[in-house]
């Protein structure tokens, strides 16, 4: 039998100085573009800890403990809950309707090197935060985009 997914994810807006938002497409739905998101291997995995691993795994951009990037991964303290969209509720246990997601930001360089997981996502375009916003599917990641002048100006106050 295999795993059903846990029903709790990060999303992680990674952006630029400029404000530059990192969209990704996946593969397994026509024209969804969205932030990196995905969710816990296992319940005592940290939101933390999955953050990096998914961020390694579908952009190949190491944000893990003692990598150059690990300082620039910053918890938003925002959590969305919404209902699991019907075509995908099959990977979840039955009767699990609602997933809860954590918010991250990360911060790279510009002209950082995307290297995608083809089996999940087929093309990455950068865009500003406001571009990003429209072009999400998710409004949830919408929604995170257009916090994302916010959250930078919140963490550059001392």
């Amino acid at each position: 039998m295999a795993a059903f997914k846990i029903p709790e994810s990060v999303l992680v807006v990674i952006y630029t100085p400029a404000l530059e938002v990192l969209l990704i497409k996946r593969a397994d739905a026509q024209n969804f573009w969205q932030s990196v998101t995905g969710s816990k291997d296992s319940l005592d995995e940290s939101f933390d800890q999955t953050a990096c691993r998914e961020v390694f795994e579908e952009t190949g951009i190491d944000c893990r403990p003692g990598s150059a990037l690990a300082a620039h991964l910053h918890d938003w303290g925002l959590e969305n809950v919404y209902e699991i969209y019907p075509q995908w509720r099959h990977r979840y246990a039955p009767g699990v309707y609602f997933n809860t997601e954590h918010v991250f930001g990360l911060e790279v360089p510009a002209g950082i090197t995307v290297r995608l997981s083809p089996r999940e996502h087929t093309a990455y375009q950068w865009l500003s935060w406001l571009q990003a916003a429209d072009a999400c599917f998710s409004s949830s990641n919408a929604e995170a985009c257009l916090l994302l002048p916010q959250c930078v100006q919140a963490r550059a106050k001392p």
